[in-house]
């Protein structure tokens, strides 16, 4: 992978950063791109929003090495800046790939980069915490959407919703395995 991914930010980062985690994961999350010290460890999500992260997997029951932890981009922007589209379309495939790989249950996007992918042209403020069953490349997916957890690391409004949102995570993926019905799904079954 790191032949291939040639672009401006390969050549200012130290490490690649592809993901972590179970190639079977129930739940994959992505975030938007390496910070400093994921360039520095290699590992996606290991400073102290990642810490958060992880310390919330563990807080509502999963272990670490159950979920997959990836990026839309692989490599750290300088000055810890947002990627641009651009980097963002030449990362797209090997996180395309992932998904497709991986092929997930629940797909929880951390922060605005990561849920633009699925939802171009949505406000994180509003779909957050909200669970969505959509069709990307051919196959259905459920996706839910957190805020970024820097943000949660920066402001305790965040941080509530944040963990909030994230409580949710066990009713969602087990109603996923019961068939994900709706109460209408269920009262149209109940007519016919």
């Amino acid at each position: 992978m790191e032949k291939e991914l040639s672009y401006e930010l390969a050549k200012t980062a130290t490490h690649i950063v592809p993901g972590e985690g179970n190639p079977d994961a129930e739940i994959m999350f992505i975030g938007e791109a390496p910070g400093r010290d994921e360039d520095v460890s290699g590992r996606p999500f290991v400073g102290r929003s990642g810490q958060l992260l992880r310390a919330n997997i563990r807080r509502v029951g999963y272990k670490e090495e159950d979920v997959f932890i990836a990026n839309v981009v692989k490599h750290r922007p300088p000055e810890n800046r947002d990627p641009t589209p651009e980097e963002i379309e030449h990362c797209a495939p090997f996180l395309d790939e992932q998904i497709r790989i991986i092929n997930p249950k629940l797909i929880v996007t951390v922060g605005r980069f990561s849920m633009g992918k699925f939802f171009p042209g949505e406000k994180i403020s509003g779909i957050h915490g909200k669970v969505f069953k959509i069709n990307w490349n051919g196959t259905n997916f459920f996706v839910f959407q957190l805020y970024h957890a820097a943000e949660a690391v920066r402001s305790t409004s965040m941080k509530q919703a944040f963990e909030k949102d994230f409580d949710k995570l066990p009713k969602i993926v087990a109603w996923i395995k019961s068939g994900a019905k709706t109460k209408i799904d269920e009262a149209k079954e109940a007519l016919f």
